[in-house]
């Protein structure tokens, strides 16, 4: 992905999920852990939260791992989006990371960034190993609370959607499904890899700041169309390539299905909406407003929920 020479630098910061950045008090009580792992030598932070009924029993959970957007950090994909709320309710484990902060002087301001493949600043200009972080994080979780290592989901929004579909390109044997919102796959799509790993992205039609038909977008990134992904995903899930679709009054749904009939690549399109995640309030003063044709959250949730890995 090529990036123009005239980046303007703060609309990242502003733009691409927000400066709006949470609390960044720390805190730790019997539910919610403030932590970090060093990682190649670079330090790196996240939240662990646990459903208010999770010292009832000795059942395993679910475990979801939100992942912010450029300009995000753990706090704030925490307070926006409704994981919190959602996880009491089904009883799963959250974990929210945050991205690299620029080291030395490189980078944007103190924006946090994931290694997408093309995508982000400061994290792909130094070629950061996100993967290795959360494939670390995976087994840290996994082993110190009660986790269905089976049913270990991600999602993200914009640059976190981004670094969700490169997850789930190099470790299907620990992701049994992801779900972007805002993002596309900018990491490499190698038809020799296997593992089959369910989809569902999410995507407003007005998106200018990641356009979903790809093309220039925010911070003057040349973004590929959000399909080059979804259809790298139809092969390597093995899917039909006519999908079923759904017409509703402000949305379309189109489902990818196998031979056996499974649903294994899904895709929303809002025709309201912009860059934010769909019924979630605005995020920042500069924040797009975000589509209330759907709840996203919930969307996430029921279909990753159906999933296990073998």
């Amino acid at each position: 992905m090529k990036m123009m020479t005239n980046l303007i630098g703060p609309l990242i910061c502003l733009l691409l999920l927000s400066c709006d950045k949470g609390s960044d008090n720390p805190q730790s009580d019997k539910f919610r852990f403030t932590e970090q792992v060093f990682i190649d030598g670079i330090r790196r932070t996240y939240i662990i939260k646990l459903p208010e009924n999770y010292y009832q029993n000795d059942s395993i959970r679910p475990l979801v791992i939100g992942l912010h957007g450029t300009g995000g950090n753990a706090a704030q994909f925490e307070n926006a989006y409704g994981f919190e709320q959602k996880g009491n309710e089904e009883g799963f484990i959250t974990v929210y990371p945050d991205g690299v902060e620029k080291q030395d002087g490189m980078g944007l301001f103190e924006i946090r960034t994931w290694n997408a493949g093309t995508c982000c600043d400061y994290a792909m200009y130094t070629n950061v190993n996100d993967v290795k972080f959360i494939s670390t994080l995976i087994d840290n979780i996994c082993a110190r609370f009660k986790v269905n290592k089976k049913k270990v989901y991600v999602t993200g929004m914009s640059n976190g959607g981004m670094m969700a579909y490169r997850l789930a390109s190099e470790l299907p044997d620990k992701i049994a499904a992801v779900g972007i919102v805002s993002g596309d796959m900018v990491a490499p799509k190698d038809v020799s890899k296997q593992g089959i790993v369910p989809i569902l992205h999410i995507h407003a039609i007005p998106d200018t700041k990641v356009p979903f038909v790809g093309g220039i977008g925010i911070g003057g990134y040349d973004f590929p169309p959000a399909l080059d992904g979804i259809n790298y995903w139809i092969n390597r899930n093995n899917c039909e390539k006519d999908p079923v679709k759904m017409q509703y009054d402000n949305y379309e749904v189109s489902s990818w299905h196998t031979g056996d009939g499974r649903n294994l690549v899904q895709l929303y399109l809002t025709r309201d909406g912009g860059h934010a995640w769909p019924s979630s309030p605005i995020q920042g003063r500069r924040g797009d407003t975000p589509s209330t044709a759907i709840n996203a959250t919930n969307l996430i949730w029921d279909f990753c929920n159906q999933f296990s890995l073998p």
